[in-house]
């Protein structure tokens, strides 16, 4: 037995009630088992008991044994003061409370079914893609989505506490933190961190000033990225390189010294080819933020960023190199990808500061436009005959698989919680 197996099953009464006694005799009827508390003190708050002829109202604890009481020392901790009742599996030990008197126990160890144990047990040892994988086609539809809903509004909660983290950084400047975004994912996961302090260094009102001149945003990008060092034998990189001696001492820019990475990446991801792209998206735009809340439909962001690098590009995927022409534009992957990974998570985190719910729910409405992402995560889904119609599908799985599957959080997870409640 788990302490969090036994607080779920307290949370959702999934034991025999019949003739409930305490310890010592006493009848017992339980009016309210109380608020789960994930805060410091007792496990369950605001109960409401009736305890022989007595009703009381106060706090659960629960524990494995009886004798944890003393091990976790709650006789001297002022938080567990109010307790009208102490639950455990097991009771090896009488309890006294503040007032010397026994502490109301009942024991669950033999009120619980065997079959929920044994379903449990068989959770906690799984070892295929996901623990309920043989049970899960069992789930109803309505379950499945209602679930998938809150998955998706967890993934997007958790990715705004990571912009709200930016706009502390920034005075609450959203454009700022939206550059820094958009830069990061302009460098995928091999390249994004550098991205970032690329686009730390590099303001958006010094990119504003130059926003008509694609060369002088690819001398500041290319420049901080430490990519304009050598000796070239080409005229446009070295105009790059002349051009950004100039804006660094105009400017005093302090490079981040970043390492980029271009080994077992394919063309189209090298971070020279990503900068330029990104040189063009800022040089035909403004306030680009701004655009995109404003935008009605996910077609109107996908305008906006479908870019292609300038000239120079067509014929070089790294500097004084020159193969085959192909127009370097923005793919369509590239553009979903940003879509999901920047515009619809600052949009949510947007209207979730403000709560102007709006936005929030474009947000969510946008995502069942854009296509599912395919990774090891949906296919493995995919294979158990779950829908992946759309990244509202995609992104609501990898939140189950990386924060729930993986991490056997099944008592909290709706799926597991139905599998379990169903015995």
């Amino acid at each position: 037995m788990k302490e969090k197996l036994l607080q779920y099953i307290w949370q959702f009464q999934y034991f025999n009630k019949n003739e409930l006694t305490t310890i010592d005799g006493d009848p017992i009827q339980i009016i309210h088992q109380g608020s789960f508390n994930t805060n410091q003190g007792a496990d369950f708050s605001e109960a409401k008991i009736k305890i022989g002829n007595t009703t009381w109202a106060g706090n659960v604890e629960l524990h494995i044994k009886s004798s944890d009481w003393n091990l976790h020392n709650h006789s001297a901790d002022k938080n567990y003061n109010n307790i009208i009742l102490h639950v455990v599996w097991q009771h090896d030990k009488e309890i006294k409370d503040i007032a010397e008197n026994n502490l109301p126990t009942l024991g669950l160890q033999n009120r619980v079914s065997k079959l929920l144990l044994n379903k449990y047990e068989a959770l906690m040892n799984a070892s295929s893609f996901i623990p309920c994988e043989n049970h899960v086609h069992t789930i109803n539809d309505l379950t499945l989505l209602s679930w998938k809903q809150r998955l998706l509004a967890e993934r997007l909660e958790a990715k705004s506490a990571i912009i709200f983290s930016f706009l502390n950084q920034n005075n609450f400047h959203w454009e700022e933190t939206f550059w820094w975004l958009i830069a990061k994912n302009f460098g995928i996961k091999v390249n994004g961190e550098a991205f970032e302090k690329i686009a730390r260094s590099l303001s958006v009102n010094i990119l504003a000033k130059h926003k008509n001149q694609i060369h002088h945003l690819e001398a500041l990008l290319f420049g901080q990225a430490g990519l304009l060092e050598k000796d070239f034998t080409e005229d446009y990189p070295q105009m790059l390189q002349k051009e950004y001696r100039f804006y660094q001492k105009k400017y005093k820019l302090q490079q981040p010294h970043v390492q980029l990475f271009f080994l077992r990446m394919r063309p189209a991801n090298f971070p020279t080819l990503r900068l330029a792209q990104l040189a063009m998206l800022i040089s035909k735009s403004t306030h680009l933020f701004s655009k995109v809340k404003e935008s009605v439909s996910v077609f109107e962001v996908k305008k906006l960023l479908n870019v292609t690098a300038n000239d120079y590009w067509h014929y070089h995927y790294v500097f004084d190199e020159t193969p085959a022409f192909k127009k370097k534009k923005l793919g369509e992957q590239m553009i979903d990808n940003i879509l999901i990974n920047t515009i619809v998570p600052i949009l949510f985190a947007y209207g979730l500061y403000h709560n102007e719910q709006q936005y929030k729910d474009k947000a969510i409405a946008w995502l069942e436009e854009i296509s599912s992402e395919k990774n090891v995560i949906t296919k493995g889904f995919e294979a158990l005959k779950f829908s992946n119609k759309n990244s509202f599908d995609s992104q609501s799985y990898i939140q189950l698989k990386n924060e729930y599957c993986n991490n056997k959080r099944c008592l909290e997870c709706s799926i597991g919680n139905s599998l379990l409640k169903g015995v």
